[in-house]
């Protein structure tokens, strides 16, 4: 705790001496931040602009996310301030938003929230990366949106715009990995003609065993990726129609600290996740305002094989239906939104082994919010009304049949108001809703990929959550700072422990409670740009939880604090176009704060990787023509553990020094 406060002390005394601004000329600079200020996010009442936004919202742009190696679009976003992911070895990653994850994150692609069974630690998102245009990051309870699990905040997955009338093209992209072999690519095409809009992609990765200093290569650490996505729409004066598909296949080794398979094909045991998605998006306008519909389905399928490569022990597959109805408008000096939306899933076990019972599940949400502009005050807030009906299969003598229903009620108010010419206060109050899923409720099995054995209480209730939100930013010509804290109390927070016995397959036992928690925490990001080319920015980050009274919390990050030095060359449109190199250091706090009781979790020591990069746009003749990337991370080949490894407990350790060469070709 007192390096904390240090930290953040330090950071505080930056901010006072870079206060002091010198009179270099850089107005390019001063109008980026303008146009940052002017992002369109997603609001309340449908969009609005990240100034009016009274809780923290991070925006990740195109060119950012160009500039990130990453085994997964998960990892290459968890450097942002409150952000972090769960990780099992170079593939996959489950994202965690101040401290909580799992399905207290909702993940939104192509329009609707994204259901994979995220209960389950051994898989990630099922979000092929290559087609995810920008990102957004809403931190804080969002359960006015999307009703049941958005405790911790929600990730938006925005895809890539359509083109303008009369343009057509695409990009062949390619990536290389020094440490684990990775190889991959994506093929694009997009056009816009005679109102016909339409785009298609083709993507596929590849990864061998991945590397460190201590375990050497990682026996079934190789994974295999492959992503295939089209849209087909129609823009018209009443508005637009767009109809979606995407497939994802995933293939990882499940790694067990033992074995001697380091090659790109998976050996047992292994999985297969398969995600396949339509989704019509339509919009219609009706005077002030537009009237949107979503329809969605999604059907997930995760395998898991540990005897045969030709029957899998664990088979679940889960159908969902989405659907979304809402009026999105203005009313005098009211911006307004009100609809219906929800859910319907069936899940099914078809393998021999069962970990959590089949069952049935539907909800709906009712919901209505405003916001207004009261002098210099922007007001937001709203209502939500949730309903969730779950039905649970009996299983001879595993599992007994039960159903539950679930009532929920979110509500929110914020208010932004800007102080003086730089400074923006924002405050905001929400209550999150979120019904126990189903590994919570029923697991009865030895769950192969967490190396343990899992029990659910069917008698758990809803967790509800009671946070308040507050912040300040700065912003001019030369220094841009935003500050967010937080403090949350939450009912009925469920969690997994250990309860000190061992089953027959010699496993722990790990049983699902839940208690009154108590996080809070907070994020401080400062930019410091004294010339128009250099920016030296750092980003601190910590959350602490704990029943109150009692213990700290499981799978809860250490305090984080990012750095960077970036050098931009050029934005003349030269041959080297958008220059820059960089050097940063991610530095991550000792754990000391964990769950410790029956041995649940263990302290992590502190570690900080060294990472750099280097990329250019190359321009010829008026046009883009090539962009290249280096990124080198861990370059110090640090051996280091996680707190939210899940490798950690068997001895095994994260990748070490990994050198990414990435490219993209538009045409």
């Amino acid at each position: 705790m007192k390096k904390t406060i240090i930290i953040l002390s330090l950071l505080f005394v930056c901010m006072a001496a870079t206060a002091q601004e010198s009179h270099t000329d850089s107005t390019d600079v001063f109008y980026k931040h303008l146009e940052l200020k002017e992002l369109v996010v997603t609001g309340l009442a449908g969009d609005a602009k990240m100034k009016e936004m009274p809780a923290p919202v991070s925006v990740i742009r195109p060119a950012d996310l160009a500039a990130r190696a990453g085994g997964n679009i998960i990892n290459a976003i968890a450097a942002e301030p409150g952000v972090s992911e769960i990780t099992t070895g170079g593939g996959i990653s489950k994202p965690v938003i101040r401290g909580m994850g799992y399905n207290r994150v909702v993940v939104v692609s192509d329009g609707i929230r994204q259901e994979g069974q995220q209960w389950g630690d051994e898989h990630g998102i099922e979000v092929d990366g290559n087609g995810v245009h920008s990102v957004e990051i809403l931190k804080g309870p969002a359960s006015l949106m999307y009703g049941s699990d958005a405790l911790a905040g929600i990730l938006i997955f925005h895809p890539e715009p359509a083109r303008a009338a009369g343009e057509f093209g695409g990009s062949l992209s390619s990536e290389y990995q020094t440490n684990n072999g990775l190889w991959a690519y994506s093929l694009s095409a997009d056009g816009n003609v005679k109102g016909w809009i339409w785009n298609g992609r083709f993507s596929d990765k590849h990864s061998h065993a991945y590397k460190n200093s201590i375990n050497g290569k990682v026996a079934n650490s190789g994974f295999m990726q492959r992503g295939a996505s089209a849209m087909i729409g129609r823009n018209e004066d009443w508005g637009y129609s767009r109809l979606r598909f995407s497939y994802y296949h995933l293939k990882p080794g499940m790694i067990e600290g033992e074995g001697d398979n380091y090659g790109y094909k998976p050996d047992l045991p292994f999985q297969h996740v398969r995600h396949f998605k339509v989704v019509s998006d339509n919009t219609i306008h009706l005077g002030s305002g537009n009237l949107k519909l979503i329809l969605g389905w999604q059907q997930n399928r995760r395998q898991e094989f540990e005897e045969s490569t030709d029957e899998p022990g664990l088979d679940f597959r889960l159908n969902t239906v989405n659907y979304d109805l809402r009026w999105q408008g203005s009313a005098s000096d009211w911006k307004l939104a009100f609809g219906l939306a929800g859910m319907g899933q069936i899940s099914d076990n078809l393998g021999e082994e069962v970990l959590i019972p089949a069952y049935r599940l539907f909800d709906a949400g009712v919901f209505a919010t405003a916001t207004k502009s009261v002098g210099e005050w922007t007001l937001s807030g709203g209502l939500r009304a949730d309903l969730r009906w779950l039905h649970s299969k009996a299983l001879e003598d595993r599992f007994q049949a039960f159903s539950r229903r679930f009532p929920g009620l979110s509500a929110s108010l914020g208010a932004v108001r800007p102080i003086g010419e730089h400074f923006t206060f924002r405050a905001n109050v929400a209550r999150g809703f979120r019904a126990p899923n189903l590994a919570e409720l029923g697991s009865n099995g030895e769950h192969e990929g967490t190396f343990r054995f899992e029990i659910g209480n069917k008698d758990l209730d809803p967790e509800y959550s009671l946070q308040a939100d507050l912040g300040l930013d700065y912003s001019s010509r030369y220094v841009s700072v935003r500050a967010s804290l937080f403090t949350s109390r939450i009912d009925n927070y469920i969690f997994a422990a250990r309860n000190g016995m061992m089953a027959e397959e010699d496993l722990p036992i790990y049983v699902f409670k839940s208690g009154l928690a108590h996080l809070q925490g907070g994020e401080l990001a400062v930019d410091v740009h004294p010339v128009h080319q250099l920016h030296l920015s750092s980003a601190f980050s910590c959350v602490y939880a704990n029943e109150v009274g009692g213990d700290d919390l499981p799978l809860i990050p250490a305090p984080r604090l990012f750095s960077e030095i970036k050098w931009e060359l050029s934005h003349d449109g030269s041959l080297f176009n958008n220059a820059f190199v960089a050097l940063n250091l991610d530095w991550n706090l000792r754990q000391n704060h964990f769950y410790a009781k029956d041995d649940t979790e263990t302290a992590t020591p502190a570690y900080a990787l060294l990472g750099a990069s280097v990329g250019t746009d190359l321009i010829i003749k008026g046009k883009k023509r090539l962009s290249l990337y280096i990124i080198g991370s861990n370059l110090t080949d640090k051996a280091y553990f996680p707190h939210l490894s899940r490798l950690k407990y068997i001895g095994v350790y994260n990748m070490g020094r990994n050198i990414s060469f990435k490219m993209e070709i538009p045409f």
